[in-house]
């Protein structure tokens, strides 16, 4: 039977070690979870059953495994370090027999993205980023109409325009948008990206590097690898919708608290298909996952073993191929949720209804 292994890590650290370990997560502070994340070996999680391709009716089995750090750790050590203990936990992938590897969360945007990783190991590497990418952008288009929202007729942000994952999503939005912020910290790169989509976009392009600009926005994606959230109550106009890819999250939970005129989505939620297992809470509801991770099943459901999505040139191609993939055995958007929290049609309505309202929080 073909398999994958997908690695998994503490984002959130006392919450995210309590879902496997309960007595530490509980009595060790996250000062020390940090500090012993660094001398703790690769950590075994779960087996995965269940998953069966609608078209082909293959199934498959996978694993997931944790590399201990935070992304707190991975930034502060140096990346050999880090290298090495996601290799580590590729190692423990290889010996379970998987035929290829995803990387979740912050293993996928260490150094330089996959690469190294990858030439590390006999085992296939992908970081899952451009299912993520096809998500972020479905997920965008389906809450534009859910917020009656026409794209072609809106100003759409990407913040982290310049990262990997934005710099394919706001060309996807340039090509629908009738305005595109692209939002991010350095402004040569900005205008480098600007000046790449100029020759195929719809849109008309702005770059900035403050957050102010998101109050023109109607329509926000922000896909950035910080480690602190970047996007506060007081950057938003009512009415707008934050799609949330980040892991650790972009948008404050203070957005959510303060603002009832706001639609919050959090990013790449996917249906798998078949009865799936992960004999693990990562905080998804039954049979859903991360586009990411359902980039890796994917392709094993495809018996495509190869290194697939690593390093920080996404294309275009390969997003539509994914896609294609992805489509064919059974893999669906999935409903919106808000800080893991389901959103009902009624919480729309009533977000609706407070923008309609002119609600205005400081």
């Amino acid at each position: 039977m073909d398999s994958f292994a997908f690695i998994i890590h503490p984002i959130d650290p006392k919450r995210d070690v309590s879902r496997k370990f309960p007595f530490l997560g509980r009595v060790l502070s996250e000062g020390q979870i940090d500090f012993f994340s660094t001398y703790f070996p690769p950590v075994y999680i779960s087996e995965i059953e269940g998953i069966t391709s609608e078209s082909t009716g293959k199934t498959i089995k996978g694993w997931f495994l944790a590399c201990p750090y935070t992304p707190k750790r991975m930034m502060q050590l140096p990346e050999r370090t880090v290298y090495r203990k996601i290799v580590q936990t590729g190692y423990m992938a290889e010996k379970l027999g998987a035929d290829i590897l995803g990387l979740g969360a912050f293993t996928s945007v260490v150094g330089d993205a996959g690469v190294t990783i990858a030439n590390s190991l006999d085992i296939p590497v992908t970081t899952g980023d451009s299912y993520t990418v096809a998500m972020a952008v479905q997920a965008i288009r389906d809450a534009a109409i859910a917020m009656d929202i026409k794209i072609e007729d809106a100003t759409v942000a990407i913040v982290g325009a310049t990262g990997a994952i934005g710099r394919v999503c706001a060309e996807l939005v340039a090509a629908e948008a009738a305005r595109t912020l692209l939002v991010a910290r350095d402004e040569k790169k900005l205008e480098a990206l600007r000046d790449r989509l100029k020759v195929h976009a719809r849109s008309e392009l702005v770059v900035s590097t403050k957050m102010d600009v998101l109050k023109d926005a109607q329509l926000i994606l922000t896909v950035t690898s910080a480690i602190h959230d970047v996007i506060r109550p007081e950057h938003l106009q009512p009415g707008s919708v934050v799609c949330d890819v980040a892991r650790p999250r972009d948008v404050s939970a203070m957005v959510a608290a303060a603002r009832d005129d706001i639609l919050v989505i959090d990013g790449g939620m996917v249906d798998v298909p078949g009865p799936v297992n992960f004999h693990f809470n990562f905080g998804f509801p039954d049979g859903k996952a991360y586009a990411c991770m359902a980039e890796t099943i994917a392709l094993a459901l495809e018996g495509r073993f190869e290194d697939y999505t690593v390093g920080k040139d996404i294309t275009l191609e390969r997003v539509k191929d994914i896609t294609s993939i992805a489509e064919k055995h059974g893999f669906r958007m999935s409903g919106f949720r808000s800080f893991e929290r389901e959103i009902t049609k009624e919480q729309i309505e009533a977000v609706r209804r407070n923008a309609r309202q002119g609600k205005r929080h400081a």
